[in-house]
Parts: C-alpha cells; structure tokens; sequence
C-alpha cells in the first residue's frame, strides 16, 4: 500500500504546489482522494498510469478538489476499452456530475458509476474482498465528507504453532481452515491455536472542515491519517475557524484524539512558502507528524 500526494496545496495551484488530490495505490488499484486541476498531469510527472484509476473520492465540490475530474474522465475514456470509473462524494454529486459532462462536448465513453453519501455518522460506502471505505460528513461551508480506506484483517497460519501441535502444511491445514477444528493424534487442534490474525492497514484523509467527532472517529488507529493544515494556529486561527478549515494544531488534536500512528499534514494556505512552523506547532502536539509536499510517497507499513 502506497500514498503520492499529487497535490498538497489550498485554493489555487502555485509554483511549489498543485491543489488537491491523494493517489493510493493498493494491489495494483488506483485510488484518488479529491481530483482538483491538472491531477492528470501530476500523475503522469509521478509515473502513474491515469487510465487506471478505478475509484475517485470527493470530499466535496469545491473547485480545487474537484476541477481536474473532467480531464481525467476524457483521458480515460479516450482507451478502446475504458471501463467504469467508481464516484464517492456528498449528496449532490450526481447533479454536479450530470452538468460537469455537458459543459464540454467530447465523446464520453467512460461509465461513471456514482454514489451519493450523506455520512451523518462513519459508514460503509465500498467493500471488496479486501478492504471497505467509510466515509463519514464533516463541517465545512458546503456538505463534505472524510474517508477511511481500511484494509480487512487477514488470518495467517503461523508454520512453527503448527508443527507444534503436529500440523503439516499441504491438505491438513487446509483441512483445518475449512472445519476450524481436526484430532491430531489424541488431541484437537482447532484454527486458533495455529494461526494469528495479521491487521489490516488504514489510512484517513480529512479535508476542508473544523474540528469535528466524525473525523477524530473515522481516522481512530489510523496507521496514517491525512488531514488538512491550512493555516498557522498562532497566526491565523480566526479564519480558520471562520472559513471551516485546519490549523496545525488542531490538525494534531485530532490525530491526538483517535490514536492515529501517524500524521501527514497538507493543504497548505500559500501564504505559507515554508511549511517548517506548520510541522513545528503539529509536533508540539502530536510528534510523529510530517508534512507533504508534491510527489511525496509514502509507504503504508503494519506495525
């Protein structure tokens, strides 16, 4: 699992950054966290196949989040066979989505699959085999969401338990796993006693709102929370709290408060050319805190 912050700025692209947008790649799947302008471009300097991006979420609708769908939408519907690109976003969206086609003319080939999200507290908005994405409402000027990509817990069988207890690796594990309980020998061994539970990773992204109980619960123990630091509490926490953002500071409360293993801070004001006292007052709070830049990859480990 891997994070590239393709865009690490607020408001308006600058020189040192571009607006809004997270990839995470996980299994060979791309997904994108907000799309704002030229998210296509930054993918393709970051060596990202843009056509293969399956699933895009929208914290909310807001130009700098979202202004770079319909270049990536042409782009991948321009492939002989594109597919169904997979929408999340806040109740809303399949109007916006419905003028964003028709405000150009081009072949639009690519099915959207969309999905509207009221999120009045964290749900389930995707699962697969692998993993589900919550999303949970936020507070910000206009309705926004935050998301949770959770990866599932997995069972793995730990080889020395087994051979302790006389498990051989081939039909009798299998055997095990089906049943969850066989004799060997005089005793029974059952899928506890050979196996342990390998946790799922997770990671948060929390844009553009004030400090709130859903995004402290959607982002608890998450192995990295992403999460907007728009503005130097020590400077500038009036207009933080009047336009609905982040500072520094209570980006780190939040982290805080749910646990989070680590914090990588972004949406940067571009008052901000320096991003150095930002970090400095998130780590007084909470130390394990980075701050992105564009481009930045990040490997999501487990513990």
């Amino acid at each position: 699992m891997k994070v590239c912050f393709l865009g690490t700025g607020a408001m308006v692209p600058t020189k040192q950054r571009n607006v809004s947008s997270v990839l995470l790649e996980y299994e060979g799947e791309f997904i994108l966290f907000d799309c704002g302008e030229g998210t296509q471009r930054q993918m393709n300097l970051a060596g990202y196949n843009r056509t293969k991006v399956s699933r895009v979420l929208i914290t909310h609708w807001h130009g700098d989040h979202v202004s770079g769908l319909i270049g990536l939408i042409q782009t991948m519907g321009n492939i002989p066979e594109p597919g169904t690109l997979h929408i999340v976003g806040p109740v809303g969206t399949k109007q916006h989505m419905h003028h964003l086609v028709r405000a150009m003319s081009f072949d639009h080939r690519l099915n959207l699959d969309i999905v509207e999200v009221e999120g009045v507290r964290p749900e389930v908005v995707v699962e697969t085999k692998r993993y589900v994405i919550r999303a949970a409402a936020v507070e910000h000027a206009i309705s926004c969401l935050a998301f949770s990509f959770e990866e599932k817990d997995v069972r793995r069988f730990d080889v020395g338990k087994a051979a302790a207890h006389g498990v051989t690796p081939g039909p009798q594990m299998g055997r095990l796993q089906r049943e969850q309980v066989i004799t060997v020998g005089d005793k029974e061994v059952t899928l506890d006693m050979v196996t342990y539970l390998q946790r799922g990773r997770k990671v948060t992204y929390v844009m553009d709102t004030s400090v709130t109980d859903n995004a402290i619960r959607l982002a608890e123990d998450a192995d990295v929370l992403i999460c907007e630091s728009t503005f130097l509490s020590s400077e500038h926490q009036d207009k933080a709290e009047e336009y609905g953002h982040l500072s520094a500071k209570d980006a780190a409360f939040i982290a805080r408060s749910a646990n989070a293993k680590k914090l990588v801070i972004t949406h940067f004001s571009q008052r901000y050319f320096d991003t150095t006292p930002l970090l400095e007052e998130a780590q007084s709070i909470f130390s394990n805190t980075i701050a992105a830049y564009d481009f930045l990859e990040l490997e999501v480990v487990r513990d």
